[in-house]
């Protein structure tokens, strides 16, 4: 059964929630208020998702194992996948089962492709004649400037008509025709060679990034030493700066004050503001010089910290 529709969203938290299989912790990192809008079109086989923000962010994604995902940014945006600045036209075909990491530097619009992976076998086989296995690490592409304007112009049908809810697409006939479209679109540019970007070097960097967001999760309300982060990942601090840089565009203790400072604004927003204080929010996220805090604060988001308390929830 054809699934779609369309959401708009003002908070963070609950957009991360409404990214289905792949979990996502997202951290904005420019100020402004945050809005999002999530289209989904559900077909049998395939799922294809457009994604609008209004903000800067770094997103890392943890990605289901029973899908090949494919992404890729739309428009003028500005997209960095796992340390590679995307232009429009390049795709991502992600490992399966792996994680990712994605920043923006403004507003951005990207897509998200979800295929079975026993469709996207047989549809590369009956398609190229041989298969394209679906990679350890994730492989950035850059098809044929035909492919690519195909594939696009399909996906923004798919979307419109995700957005506009027409009883069209929930004849069999036409998701079923739609669908076929797409695959062949698909395919048509993951057969095209990948870029020159070193997968190997790529790969192990993306794996240092996982175990750096593993460490993160365990520590995140605690004060940061590199030397012991470092330890427990088994990579020279140097090695952990350079990844951060390249993939998150800050350094490691700059990421893990921007990841608190969303937790403390999700927990302000969440708050009463006759029962609950700004104070006592900060304190409980480990913010102990309020001052300080404040000021930070202000500065990341535009908004003073009082004023995130008194908005409607």
């Amino acid at each position: 059964m054809v699934e779609s529709g369309t959401r708009t969203f003002s908070d963070a938290d609950r957009y991360a929630g409404g990214f289905g299989d792949a979990r996502i912790n997202l951290t904005i990192t420019g100020a402004g208020d945050f809005e999002a809008r999530l289209t989904r079109l559900k077909l049998k086989h395939l799922e294809v998702c457009w994604y609008c923000e209004s903000l800067p962010c770094i997103a890392y994604l943890s990605l289901p194992l029973g899908q090949i995902l494919l992404s890729f940014p739309l428009g003028t945006t500005s997209l960095v996948s796992d340390g590679f600045a995307l232009r429009n036209g390049d795709m991502v075909l992600h490992g399966r089962g792996g994680s990712t990491h994605q920043r923006s530097k403004g507003a951005c619009q990207w897509g998200l492709i979800s295929i079975s992976p026993q469709q996207f076998e047989s549809c590369c086989k009956a398609l190229t004649g041989q298969e394209i296995a679906p990679p350890l690490a994730s492989r950035i592409l850059r098809p044929a400037r035909a492919d690519v304007s195909r594939f696009q112009r399909l996906f923004r049908e798919a979307c419109h008509l995700a957005e506009a809810k027409q009883k069209l697409i929930e004849r069999p006939e036409v998701a079923r025709a739609l669908e076929q479209e797409m695959f062949h679109a698909i395919v048509n540019c993951l057969a095209t060679d990948e870029t020159d970007d070193s997968l190997k070097t790529r790969h192990h960097h993306a794996v240092v990034m996982s175990r750096f967001e593993e460490s993160l999760s365990k520590r995140i309300d605690q004060k940061l030493k590199m030397p012991a982060l470092c330890a427990e990942i088994g990579v020279p601090e140097r090695s952990l700066r350079n990844c951060c840089a390249k993939f998150l565009g800050v350094s490691p203790t700059r990421y893990l004050l921007l990841r608190r400072l969303n937790k403390v604004r999700s927990a302000l927003r969440r708050a009463n503001p006759s029962i609950a204080t700004v104070a006592e929010v900060a304190r409980n996220h480990q913010f102990m010089e309020l001052g300080r805090f404040a000021v930070t604060y202000r500065t990341t988001f535009g908004e003073s910290p009082s004023v995130t308390l008194q908005r409607d929830p």
